[in-house]
Parts: structure tokens; C-alpha cells; sequence
């Protein structure tokens, strides 16, 4: 849909020496993996709203890790479901989101991330031509196909 509203979005990919990054396991729906983002609040910058939200997901502080790439934005639309729940939850009818990802090195390969089981709940150090974009819901694929491009070559 161009010229929709779109949701201001920022994700953060965390990576470890070992190129392994960093996917979780969202709440609902149960299956689906994904990098870690939110919402970008009003006067908020894509990199401070990655930060936060990082932050806020994963218990990762941004002395933890150094911001190396940036891309963006992306953006994919909602099918008429997930509109309709966006819709309920926030009382903005988004069409969908436009993301910006921010690529992140890890100073320790021990960080493990701290889940409170509100967004996510299990996690798992993957390298990238491993994780399966099956595991994502499907209006999701597309963005992350190139987010897998622009970051990694796949």
C-alpha cells in the first residue's frame, strides 16, 4: 500500500564474533522468530528507539555492544488481521511498518539475553544463511529477505 500510515519501527540485530545473531521466539504467535524492535516514539531517533527497544526486549545495554551498519527504511503492510488487531491495540489504523535495523557487535560473546515473557520467550544464537524466513509470519518475508541482503550478502 504506498501512501498508507505506517508505523515508525526500529530492529536491532545483535551479533556475536562468531557471526551468530541473535533471533527470538515472539509470545504470540507461538513459532515465529524474529530480530528484536518497536515502536519509535515521537522525537525519538531510529538508532535511540533501536537502543531502547533492545533494551527493553533482550536486558542488552548499549555499552554491550557497538552499532556497525545501518539500513533502512523497510517497510512491509499488515494483512487485514493483524490490521485489525493493530488497530484494537493502538487506535491507529496502520497499513503496516517502516523498519530501520541497526546491525550490533556483541563485546562479549557470554551475554546471553534476559526474556521477561512479554514479547518473547526463548531465544537462539543462529548464523544468518540459517535461519529460516518459514519461521517468520509471511508479511513479514519480504522485509527480511532484505535485511538478510543488505546485511549479510544472502
Amino acid at each position: 500500500m504506498n501512501g498508507g500510515l505506517y508505523r515508525p519501527n526500529a530492529a536491532i540485530i545483535y551479533q556475536r564474533s562468531d557471526g551468530t545473531v541473535l533471533v527470538c521466539e515472539r509470545v504470540k504467535p507461538e513459532g515465529s522468530w524474529q530480530f528484536p524492535q518497536g515502536g519509535i516514539k515521537k522525537g525519538e531517533t531510529p538508532r535511540a528507539a533501536a537502543c531502547r527497544e533492545g533494551m527493553e526486549e533482550t536486558g542488552f545495554r548499549p555499552n554491550e555492544y557497538e552499532i556497525v551498519e545501518a539500513h533502512g527504511p523497510y517497510r512491509y503492510d499488515y494483512p487485514p488481521k493483524e490490521r485489525e488487531r493493530v488497530l484494537r491495540k493502538r487506535g491507529i489504523p496502520y497499513d503496516g511498518q517502516e523498519q530501520h535495523y541497526f546491525l550490533c557487535r556483541m563485546h562479549s560473546d557470554q551475554a546471553e539475553p534476559w526474556l521477561d515473557g512479554q514479547e518473547f520467550h526463548a531465544y537462539k544464537w543462529v548464523l544468518p544463511q540459517d535461519f529460516s524466513l518459514d519461521s517468520l509470519p509471511a508479511f513479514k518475508r519480504g522485509v527480511y529477505e532484505q535485511v538478510m541482503h543488505d546485511f549479510f550478502g544472502l
